[in-house]
């Protein structure tokens, strides 16, 4: 069993000080209490009383008790020694003399505060780490950690290093072979053929069945929607997506699918037959949703941008066109219509009041005056233009658009039938496509709303006792496309458009999965536990900010009873920052940024994060340079070309392997992790915050290829689409994520 997955400094940190503690951590754990100056004010001399105070303290620190009392970190003896009122802590020398000494402490510690032997919850702890390898995935180092902080919550003394890592790599193994086979197993003969097939290079083609189903739509148009839905058929078609895998713990049948996404056919057809089976079924799957997830986006896309605000643009350009003419038409019309006015209406004289009669009594003398302004060749020429170039009085403001939206018919048309047969959102095509004439009988007249009522059932180009069933068809998909996006209607097999309700577990689910989440969550059996000790966390922490509300000037409640904050000013920049910051530039060499990367990584170990998909350990030399010329090379989106040399560490097809095998999502945040956390032992970075507080800000980018995942904004991308890259950093300045999101974010 290997249990080789520990450096050489990771085990030499366990159940030992990996330095000096920080302050935060010794007002934590080596705060003396009045419960323990009670225990140690028993022993007599002083050096007793430091050393009792140093094992209590380290034992609650550490999970075992120190070894050398002496060895321990100075910060540590001399935050304890002032505790205790010792001025000299090199009186702890003279505690490590008698060994019994220290034994007996350590029976009376153990005793006092309730610390167990290892061997006695080691089958607790088993099944806690099984439990745990079983719903999350995590790997060895995870779950060490999160065994031995396991065992120090339980005041249980931690056993060897070699033991516990033994522990967990058994449980993990255990864990995994369980999951391969739970999966391989739900396969029948049939199916483990065609999932294997997958992996084969069909005759006359370059990549396997599974790598082409792998790849997403790019474009957005008709025809790219057509072949989505295809490829959504073809992989429901596999006859896998319907088995029921509700056995398995999502995150461990997601994790199963990126690594079947993400790794190489050959890879996989090395594997055993149950890892190899249980990862197609669990790519499968997800590809299963996946693709109808690919397919709704793509959807989303084109009704949105290249059919929806496609017709908004053109209507409106063309109104832009007509303006002149409506102008000129509507002049004369006023003109007209205020002769008529003048002409028919009574008149008074303001002076005396006395009303007169109209200046005219006939239509023919209405007319001569109103020729006299216009003509009524001109005048019937300006009724026939406002009557073609404007909506009719009880139309709505949309019908120019929508009018504009049924010329593009030939879009939709290739896929609307098949969008209805691979997607299931639990409805029955109507059968309207295709026909020439549909009378009013046959189509749901509740859903013309607006405008749409007058484009479908009074048409102009349409026969009597006919509708215009390319305008209902637009209709339909222009409500659905809106409550779609609204989740009214979801598709059931799809995950990013289903229904968000279908996620949650039934009674008879949870109370079969229950006891194994509790276990793994360390939550206790009944929600009212849960809920009052968070409950009674809140209330103190409500009672403290409400202490400091009265001492807080920034703060005051306003006679609605509202909390008000002061605004801050802007300060102006003083000088010596401006200077420093010019000093600082001038120090700075100029490097090459592969020569940065290297660098960081010889300071933090962050190339160690980048593993294989296989969990083996990296076979190949010089592996970090390799890594950091592949961060260039994407960082920048140069590709591999300025980053090929006739090194081995850089040669083309070493970077384009370990690229496929070591960079991942996963690779990528864990190398991450290991950047924050080297930040935090900086000085510096500690003076700027505490690493707990965080914000997210957008940078837009405009995407220059073809992409599901750009959308137009000419405010920010003109006529070219864009997605934005959101990013979170924390108060030490260091990224602690990001996400990619299609056009401006809403």
């Amino acid at each position: 069993m290997p249990v080789e997955f520990l450096t050489d400094e990771q085990a030499a940190r366990y159940g030992a000080f990996a330095g000096a503690p920080s302050r935060v951590e010794l007002e934590r754990f080596f705060f003396l209490d009045d419960a323990d100056r009670a225990l140690i004010e028993s022993k007599r001399r002083p050096h007793n009383r430091l050393g009792f105070a140093v094992m209590l303290t380290c034992v609650r620190f550490l999970g075992v008790f120190p070894e050398d009392p002496v060895g321990v970190p100075t910060q540590v003896v001399d935050y304890l020694a002032e505790q205790l009122g010792i001025e000299d802590a090199s009186v702890l020398k003279a505690y490590g003399e008698r060994e019994n000494t220290r034994l007996v402490h350590m029976r009376e510690l153990r005793q006092v505060l309730g610390y167990r032997d290892f061997a006695e919850v080691e089958g607790e702890l088993r099944e806690w780490v099984d439990a745990r390898a079983w719903t999350t995935g995590d790997g060895p180092k995870t779950l060490f950690d999160a065994a031995a902080s396991w065992l120090r919550e339980g005041r249980v003394l931690l056993p060897g290093v070699s033991r516990l890592a033994r522990l967990v790599a058994s449980a993990r193994e255990a864990a995994n072979q369980r999951l391969w086979e739970t999966l391989s197993q739900m396969l029948s003969v049939g199916q483990r053929a065609v999932l294997d097939s997958l992996l084969q290079v069909p005759p006359g083609a370059r990549v396997s069945e599974l790598d082409r189903l792998r790849r997403g739509p790019v474009r957005v148009s008709g025809p790219a929607m057509t072949r989505a839905l295809e490829r959504a058929a073809e992989i429901a078609a596999l006859g896998v997506g319907e088995l029921d895998v509700s056995a398995v713990p999502p995150r461990r049948l997601a994790e199963l699918s990126r690594y079947g996404v993400d790794g190489k056919a050959s890879l996989l057809r090395r594997h055993t037959d149950t890892r190899r089976l249980a990862t197609l079924l669990a790519t499968a799957v997800h590809l299963t949703t996946r693709a109808v997830d690919d397919a709704l986006d793509l959807l989303d896309v084109l009704v949105a941008t290249k059919l929806l605000a496609r017709a908004e643009r053109e209507t409106t350009k063309e109104k832009v066109k007509t303006l002149p003419r409506v102008e000129r038409a509507s002049a004369k019309l006023a003109a007209a219509v205020q002769v008529l006015i003048e002409a028919t209406s009574e008149q008074i004289d303001t002076s005396t009041g006395e009303v007169f009669p109209p200046a005219v009594d006939s239509v023919a003398a209405v007319w001569e005056r109103i020729e006299a302004v216009v003509p009524r060749r001109e005048l019937a020429a300006a009724i026939a233009t406002i009557g073609e170039l404007t909506s009719p009085l009880d139309s709505d403001a949309d019908q120019a658009w929508r009018a504009q939206l049924v010329t593009r018919f030939a879009t939709v048309r290739p896929f609307l039938e098949l969008l209805t047969s691979v997607v299931d959102f639990g409805a029955t095509p109507e059968g309207l496509l295709g026909r020439k004439k549909v009378a009013p009988a046959e189509i749901d007249t509740e859903l013309l709303v607006g405008s749409w009522r007058r484009l479908v059932l009074s048409a102009p180009h349409a026969e009597p006792g006919t509708v215009d069933w390319k305008a209902y068809t637009f209709c339909v998909l222009e409500q659905f496309h809106r409550m779609l996006r609204r989740r009214e209607i979801f598709a059931r097999n799809s995950s990013r458009w289903g229904d968000p309700r279908a996620k949650l577990l039934s009674d008879a689910a949870w109370e079969k999965a229950r006891s194994m989440v509790l276990a793994s969550l360390n939550l206790p059996a009944t929600a009212g536990e849960h809920l009052a000790a968070r409950a009674e966390l809140l209330h103190a922490t409500y009672t403290e900010v409400a202490e400091r509300l009265p001492a807080n000037f920034q703060v005051h409640f306003g006679e609605d009873g509202r909390l008000h904050l002061a605004a801050l000013e802007p300060e102006p920049e003083p000088a010596s920052p401006i200077e420093l910051r010019a000093a600082v530039n001038m120090l700075l060499p100029r490097v090459d940024l592969p020569e940065v990367l290297l660098e960081v990584f010889a300071w933090t170990g962050a190339d160690a994060a980048f593993t294989s998909l296989t969990g083996g350990e990296a076979r190949l030399a010089d592996l970090g340079t390799t890594i950091a010329a592949l961060l260039v090379a994407h960082g920048c989106n140069v590709g591999y070309t300025p980053v090929v040399g006739s090194a081995e560490p850089l040669t083309r097809d070493r970077l384009s392997h370990v690229d496929q095998t070591y960079l991942r999502h996963a690779t990528y945040r864990a190398a991450n992790a290991a950047l924050i956390t080297a930040q935090q032992s900086i000085e510096l970075a500690s003076v700027w915050g505490g690493g707990l507080v965080a914000s997210i800000d957008g940078m837009r980018f405009v995407v220059p290829v073809p992409s599901v995942y750009a959308r137009p904004n000419p405010k920010y991308f003109g006529r070219r689409g864009g997605a934005t890259w959101l990013n979170m950093i924390n108060d030490q300045a260091a990224g602690l994520g990001g996400k990619v999101v299609a056009g401006p974010p809403a």
